[in-house]
């Protein structure tokens, strides 16, 4: 009987802890934000769907030639890389930090520059130019 209540309580012990945990809310990154200015959209609605906002920026870039829109790559690490290190890689770089929190690998920088104030190559531009 002791065991029984010993369980039971071990057991219930759990489930407050469980539901606190819950009720505090999933953890966040912490995320420096050193660009000035509004943002093209809310954060929550950023942390939900910047990644697909860029994504059909590329298409419309890639596809129909349209550059310059507000969700643009180059716009935000323009805005959102480091005064310091001019970039949004690194421990506390704006991307990588909430990237690396999250376990999700971006390819983004495989043809794109991740620092601060580089242009395209040109007009047509090309793949890995500084972008």
């Amino acid at each position: 009987m002791v065991r029984l209540l010993a369980l039971m309580a071990f057991l219930i012990m759990g489930a407050v802890a469980s539901l606190a945990a819950h009720a505090a809310g999933v953890p966040k990154p912490m995320v420096k934000v050193e660009g000035s200015g509004q943002c093209v959209a809310a954060t929550e609605e950023m942390r939900l769907n910047h990644m697909n906002m860029l994504g059909h920026q590329r298409d419309r870039t890639l596809r129909q030639g349209i550059r310059g829109e507000k969700a643009s790559l180059i716009g935000c690490v323009n805005c959102h890389a480091s005064k310091t290190t001019g970039s949004v890689l690194g421990k506390d770089g704006f991307c990588e930090s909430c990237h690396s929190f999250a376990a999700v690998k971006v390819d983004c920088w495989q043809c794109h520059q991740p620092k601060a104030g580089h242009k395209t190559a040109g007009a047509n531009g090309a793949a890995g130019a500084k972008q």
